[in-house]
């Protein structure tokens, strides 16, 4: 019979779980599904500018839970938005100042930025 690609139904049997995981085996009951949107904020992304390194780290819709300024065009990133937060890679007073100092961008005000050098 050919595979489906409609997701199972929860059933108290498989534990409100949906596929079909062994018992026992990774996935089973009691353990949690591997969430990819939040294993893939943990590793933000390095862009070269010719102000500096920069690390750039994409928020989903979903983890955007705050109201953040965005210094790109000084307008509110409003919860629920996808956007950006960068830091400075090579900051003049270390890594951690960097970190501290990190800024949300709307993703096209950071796209946009470029156009800032020419």
């Amino acid at each position: 019979m050919p595979r489906s690609n409609h997701p199972r139904r929860r059933t108290p049997a498989n534990g409100g779980r949906t596929g079909g995981k062994a018992a026992g085996g990774p996935g089973a009951a009691g353990e949690e599904d591997l969430d990819l949107d939040r294993a893939r904020l943990g590793i933000p992304q390095r862009e070269s500018a010719p102000d500096g390194e920069w690390a750039v780290r994409t928020i989903t819709a979903r983890n955007a839970q705050k109201v953040y300024t965005c210094p790109g065009c000084h307008r509110p990133v409003q919860p629920g938005t996808p956007h950006l937060v960068v830091w400075r890679e090579d900051d003049m007073f270390g890594a951690e100042a960097g970190l501290r100092d990190r800024r949300h961008w709307h993703s096209n005000c950071w796209r946009g930025r470029s156009y800032w050098y020419r």
